[in-house]
């Protein structure tokens, strides 16, 4: 969630409280269902592009699942594979085991046809320490979980770690275009109003610093449409996306800032309708074989010699 910042993606000026975070990640877990359409949509499209990866992984951790809404779609697609749930927030973890569960109703061959197997372990833990052995998945997947982050590549380098040779990291965030309806609105003389995303050159960077190699990455504009400003921000918060900056404004806003602010949005209203625009950030990366060791030392890889024939 920064913008350039040299080798790092972090912005020095910009942090996110984490307490906060995770209290608002719990509330939402209650809610956020009702505010996924863009999720949804993402995940559709994260899935598409798997269509043409091959890849066959055993063990796949969504990383970030929420209420677990891509657990049935990742176990569908490989059937044979493992599929871990890992998220920071125990009530949403708590949701995405509800979601997954068999129906105690509707007697004994109803349960033993029902959909995805369980994803077990869930995991309740940070993204940037994961309870996982080194070289022990072969696909991560993580939708929309990067906007959390103020600092993408403690993760990255921890899902590189877990991550096997030839393993896939498949994910999408939010670049810094997404809601510059509501960004340009909110006046920022008192601080951080609006979330920052992270420019997608930055992520790249970040992940080549990981250790990934070639990552492949594209953007494009979703624009979604409201009735009204509140709406947009009942959205947000339902998914647990208000901002959580340290540098945000303490306090409640004037009355008179409010009405600046809706004032200044009403004359974007087209059709009826306010527009919130929202830049998706899709890219996957592998992790190849190292050509050094952890204290720098090149490895050098003798393939036999071809007998005469």
């Amino acid at each position: 969630m920064a913008e350039h910042a040299g080798e790092a993606a972090r912005s020095p000026d910009f942090a996110l409280d984490r307490r906060l975070l995770r209290r608002r990640f719990e509330r939402a877990a209650a809610t956020c269902d009702s505010a996924d359409l863009l999720a949804r949509e993402v995940a559709r499209r994260m899935d598409e592009r798997l269509d043409y990866i091959r890849v066959a992984p055993r063990r796949v951790l969504d990383l970030g699942c929420g209420t677990g809404a891509d657990l049935a779609r990742l176990a569908e697609r490989f059937p044979d594979a493992t599929v871990l749930a890992a998220d920071f927030s125990p009530a949403m973890l708590e949701r995405a085991g509800a979601r997954l569960r068999p129906a105690r109703s509707g007697g004994l061959l109803r349960r033993l046809l029902s959909a995805a197997p369980l994803p077990l372990p869930q995991l309740a833990a940070q993204a940037d320490a994961l309870p996982l052995a080194r070289a022990s998945l072969g696909l991560v997947w993580s939708n929309l979980m990067l906007p959390a982050l103020d600092d993408p590549l403690p993760t990255f380098r921890e899902i590189h770690r877990t991550l096997e040779v030839d393993g896939l990291l498949m994910f999408s965030t939010l670049g810094p275009d997404t809601l510059r309806e509501l960004r340009a609105a909110l006046p920022a003389r008192r601080g951080d109003r609006v979330h920052r995303f992270i420019d997608m050159h930055d992520i790249g960077d970040a992940l080549v610093q990981a250790g990934f190699a070639d990552p492949v990455m594209d953007m494009e504009i979703v624009t979604l449409t409201y009735p009204d400003l509140d709406t947009l921000l009942q959205d947000l918060r339902h998914s647990g996306g208000a901002n959580a900056a340290t540098g945000r404004p303490r306090g409640l806003s004037g009355r008179r800032e409010w009405a600046e602010a809706r004032a200044a949005y009403e004359r974007l209203r087209h059709d009826g309708r306010l527009p919130a625009t929202f830049e998706i950030i899709q890219g996957h990366a592998w992790k190849v074989a190292p050509k050094t060791t952890e204290d720098g030392r090149s490895i050098v890889r003798f393939q036999p010699r071809t007998a005469p024939r």
